[in-house]
């Protein structure tokens, strides 16, 4: 039996259709969580750059995760808002593509700066006298664009394989564009796609979380022999970086069961709040939880706060 490839340019979100009824509760709520993790983002970046306290290596890294969560909530929040005011469903396919690019993107970038993060942290608990030598402000922005250039170009060629694949469908089970979805409405044989990201994601997975693993057990072998007041310190910074990590991992996770249960007839919300779980909880967790338990940077967030609500109240 011959195969009809869709030659649509077109493609129907499906999760966009199960959320007509209440699109207005919908739009709301989507509006004040993106404009929340805007203005929180934001005054942390700020308080960053002004504060030259502020500029070192740590907070060079909390500042890029918390620019690539700005990043990976813009992939499809200003979509999603727009797509719920004019009850559009639908989405070209090249836009389609370029989503899934931005989107696969964003959690490579965030389990990148995630990795780099509990290394830097290791070498600050575990060679405090040697850090300021092993790293740098000038090695930590080499370090994320060499770990962002790597990332980039493996999902590029993911995304290139996913689009020289005929599609025989245009419905995808989502509110949003991801490599996985493409590939599944692929009417060929999609092994060598599936094949590459599969091998890509194993070896990047495998490699983050052993440097990961490793960096906290070595930061937790130290907790155990210093000083009350040290160990505090570094457990306090070992949990900050654990709960991020575990929010990011979580949304992950939710990604990984919706494939795996792809053979289930799942309800269409079901997929949506599965798959946007990563793309909604960890640039809104991020900044509020170093926000919070950063104490350095917390003062200076509330100084500087503080200090706008002055002007504003003598205006």
């Amino acid at each position: 039996m011959e195969q009809t490839f869709n030659v649509s340019t077109r493609l129907v979100l499906l999760g966009l259709v199960e959320m007509e009824e209440l699109k207005y509760l919908y739009c709301a709520l989507s509006i004040i969580i993106y404009l929340f993790i805007m203005l929180l983002s934001i005054i942390i970046i700020f308080v960053v750059l002004m504060e030259p306290s502020l500029h070192e290596p740590m907070y060079i890294l909390i500042s890029n995760l918390i620019l690539n969560g700005i990043f990976g909530s813009s992939t499809f929040f200003p979509k999603l808002i727009v797509d719920l005011i004019t009850s559009s469903k639908t989405i070209s396919y090249g836009s389609c593509i370029t989503q899934a690019l931005c989107v696969t993107l964003f959690a490579f970038f965030e389990m990148s700066t995630f990795t780099i993060m509990a290394y830097d942290r290791y070498l600050a608990v575990c060679h405090p006298l040697h850090y300021v030598t092993l790293m740098t402000n000038k090695k930590i922005i080499k370090i994320i664009i060499g770990f962002c250039l790597t990332a980039f170009i493996a999902v590029l060629i993911a995304i290139l394989l996913t689009g020289t694949l005929p599609l025989c469908g245009n419905k995808i089970n989502n509110i949003v564009c991801d490599n996985m979805s493409l590939v599944t409405l692929s009417c060929v044989d999609a092994s060598l796609s599936k094949m590459y990201t599969a091998a890509w994601i194993s070896i990047y997975l495998s490699v983050s979380i052993s440097v990961t693993v490793f960096s906290y057990l070595r930061i937790f072998g130290v907790c155990l022999r210093v000083s009350k007041e040290s160990r505090q310190k570094a457990v306090h910074t070992l949990v900050t970086h654990l709960l991020n990590f575990s929010v990011f991992l979580l949304g992950f996770l939710f990604v990984a069961i919706r494939y795996r249960l792809g053979s289930i007839n799942l309800p269409i919300m079901v997929h949506v709040l599965l798959s946007v779980t990563g793309l909604v909880v960890p640039p809104l967790c991020n900044p509020l939880i170093y926000g919070i338990r950063t104490h350095a940077l917390k003062i200076k967030v509330i100084h500087h706060t503080q200090k706008i609500i002055g002007i504003k109240l003598q205006l």
